[in-house]
């Protein structure tokens, strides 16, 4: 059986996909798992052990018509997926989203599955909709995708699986060289743009910062996005800058593209980062992560991080109220769990 997996965008919901392949791989004898995804995201599941082949297309904006060439990669996409004739396409998405739908059914497989209400606007052309979903983790959603094709809900835990590339590792081993630090002998704080009310505040990170560095002999990766003022990203400055200036050499500072974040990441006794993608990337790592959940009271439940050494923490408002001591206490507990001091001595 030839299974196409379509994927719209976002990093994290990508990862968050990876045990949704993996289990079809291994429930059905002889499958070919293969993903069609936006070009933002696809690159999460390129070293996945469990595709078979993966498609990128580029993100159409109102822009891309000065740029013929995207339409042209998009078109070629699709063109090329149409052609393996695939048995079947799955929208995998943890509720209903009709441009998700409309791109399952673009690869004009035998069955298109997705999640869709009982009245969808998509006649006989999705030939398995299925009830969207009134709760539970995201990635629970996507497995239950696999219920048309006879796959039940895999009856042990699946983790997100993220294959760190060789490059990124190698810029990892460099940059931490060149500043002194040892891996698993730091850990990473991060921000979110999207959500600045969710974020810890800059007295937080110099306090949590200084513990680290006292109780624990650990330096600090502090990664943030730079700008301000966006409505959408409005990015971390108006944190960072504080806690930059203060000068703190257990603090060190980076900015850059996400394949060289992961490096830093897959080699830090553990990391922090409230609700985004680079957390379920971070509960991936060796390390682990704990994530910084706010405001709204289904987000974890939605989008806890998932793997062996994830753990989470929830605000009844926002990340500033939650006290120091849970937030160093389950640090704390990562640590252990992941026996850092071993690790790194024995790097």
């Amino acid at each position: 059986m030839r299974i196409l997996i379509v994927k719209r965008d976002k990093l994290g919901d990508m990862l968050l996909t990876t045990p949704l392949i993996a289990h079809l791989r291994r429930s059905i004898p002889g499958a070919e798992v293969s993903v069609l995804a936006s070009e933002y995201c696809g690159w999460v599941v390129r070293d996945c052990p469990d595709i078979a082949r993966l498609w990128t297309y580029p993100r159409l904006r109102a822009l891309s018509v000065l740029k013929p060439a995207e339409f042209f990669r998009y078109w070629a996409a699709y063109r090329d997926v149409r052609k393996m004739r695939f048995d079947a396409a799955i929208a995998a998405g943890g509720e209903y989203s009709p441009r998700a739908v409309e791109k399952a059914l673009a690869a004009r497989a035998a069955r298109t599955i997705a999640y869709a209400p009982s009245e969808h606007r998509f006649g006989p052309r999705l030939t398995d909709p299925v009830d969207p979903p009134a709760g539970g983790h995201e990635m629970d959603r996507m497995l239950a995708l696999a219920a048309p094709l006879g796959v039940a809900a895999p009856k042990e835990p699946i983790a997100p699986e993220y294959r760190l590339p060789g490059e990124a590792r190698a810029f990892a081993e460099r940059w931490l060289s060149e500043r002194g630090l040892a891996a698993g002998r730091y850990i990473v704080v991060g921000l979110d743009a999207r959500r600045g009310s969710r974020q810890p505040s800059t007295e937080q990170i110099l306090r949590w910062t200084a513990r680290w560095r006292e109780e624990h002999g650990l330096k600090t990766v502090f990664m943030w996005t730079p700008g301000r003022g966006s409505r959408l990203y409005p990015g971390d400055d108006a944190i960072a800058e504080p806690v930059l200036a203060q000068k703190r050499p257990e603090i060190h500072p980076y900015r850059g593209p996400i394949p060289e974040s992961l490096g830093l990441i897959w080699r830090a006794a553990t990391s922090l980062f409230p609700d985004s993608g680079l957390m379920h990337f971070a509960a991936a790592s060796p390390g682990g992560v704990l994530g910084l959940f706010a405001g709204s009271p289904l987000a974890p439940e939605q989008w806890a991080p998932r793997g062996p050494r994830a753990r989470w923490l929830r605000s009844p408002t926002a990340v500033p109220q939650l006290g120091d001591e849970a937030v160093l206490g389950e640090i704390a507990g990562l640590l252990i769990a992941g026996s850092f001091r071993a690790r790194a001595a024995a790097r």
